[in-house]
Formats: structure tokens, sequence, C-alpha cells
């Protein structure tokens, strides 16, 4: 029997049905979304780092397999960004939704979604962290923690420098600051905040049930030979 908290069992893309689920609505959203974006440029430029970053899903998934569960996280996650890409972020029809409901001043969806990248993306960080660093407690919420804050960091770095080497001319579509000067500062503050939630319930999980999160989507155990 396998101890509570033991790394995921490791199951082939190929006998792997949730997984399959979530990569196959995935690419139905991406595709669907990819259809007629609002800016084709803005398009393909969010979406510089999603190639990237799915690349890397794909190339180490053979030497290193997450769990179900923060597979399921990224794609959630990855579908959030698809819909900004679509309409970019400034101009994401939820997002007037939410600024109508709440008698915001701007579109809020980018901040949603920042917010999400830490809520959703620490976990997957914290699981790499307990199975290849066997980290103790401390670590595993500290390092995912300062890890978003820095990743969330290089992100706006990074799209400030896209937006004016690659396409000056969209680097308002692409920032979508919406006129905030601070717009970056708030985004990280997000990221930073939805990080500390994922982190602390992940935590609070373990201690009262010994268990890791990634326990609750386990796929099946193969068939005995």
């Amino acid at each position: 029997m396998r101890r509570p908290g033991a790394a995921p069992r490791v199951v082939p893309f190929s006998r792997n049905p949730l997984l399959r689920r979530v990569v196959a609505l995935y690419a139905a959203i991406w595709l669907a979304l990819a259809i007629a974006p609002k800016y084709r440029s803005d398009w393909l430029l969010e979406n510089l780092l999603v190639f990237g970053f799915a690349g890397a899903l794909v190339a180490t998934h053979r030497r290193f397999v997450l769990s179900n569960f923060s597979y399921v996280l990224i794609g959630a996650f990855l579908s959030l960004h698809a819909v900004g890409a679509w309409s970019t972020y400034a101009e994401a029809p939820v997002g007037f939704w939410l600024a109508r409901l709440f008698d915001l001043p701007r579109n809020p969806y980018d901040r949603v979604v920042h917010f999400a990248f830490g809520l959703l993306l620490a976990y997957p960080v914290r699981e790499i962290v307990l199975r290849r660093l066997r980290a103790g407690p401390v670590s595993a919420f500290l390092v995912p923690l300062f890890a978003m804050i820095a990743f969330s960091g290089a992100y706006e770095i990074v799209e400030s420098w896209v937006a004016r080497i690659v396409s000056p001319e969209l680097g308002t579509a692409w920032l979508g600051t919406q006129g905030d000067d601070w717009d970056a500062q708030k985004d990280m503050n997000l990221a930073m905040v939805g990080a500390l939630i994922s982190l602390s319930f992940a935590e609070l999980h373990r201690r009262v049930t010994g268990r890791e999160l990634w326990c609750r989507l386990e796929p099946a155990a193969p068939p005995p030979a």
C-alpha cells in the first residue's frame, strides 16, 4: 500500500483518461478562440509564452509527470489566458460584466487572471519542490511563493520588452494597463495573494488529512499483470 502523500502514481498519457480529457478540452477552447480573435497580432503575441510553456510540458512529460491535480490547475489557467488572448485582456466580455456587476472603473479581467496565475500555478510548483527537492513543509511553502512572485515580475518585464521590440504599435493592447501607472505592481501583488491562498490551503489540507492534494485525482492503478 502506498503511504499518504507519496509521489503521485505515474500513468502513461494513453492510459490516463482524465489527463486526455483536460488536454482535449483545452485544445477545443484554444482552437475555437483561435478562429477569429479580435486582434490577430495581439493574439499571436499573447500565445508566444503559451507555445513555449506547452512545449516544455510535452518535452518533459516522459521524464517528469505531474499529478492529475496539477495538470487540471494548469489547464484551467491556460483556458483563462486563452480568453484574454482572444479578446485582449482590456476588452474581455466577462471583464466588462464583472465591472458592471461590482461597479468597477475598469475591466478587471487581467487582474482576475493574474490572481489565478498565483492561485492555480503555485501548487504545481509546490509539487515539483516536494518531489524533486524533497523539501520540508517550510520550503514547500516559501519556495513556490517566491517562485510565483519572481515569475510574475519576470513576465511583466518580458511583456514590456516584447511590446517594444516585436510590435510597438500593439503596446497598449498587449500590456493592457488601461491607464494605470501601477498596473504591473498590482498584477504582481494579486499573483502573490493567489499563491498565498493556494499554498496555505495545500498545507492546511496536508496537516489535517496527512495527504497531498494530488491524491484527490490520482489515476486508477493499472490492472495486475
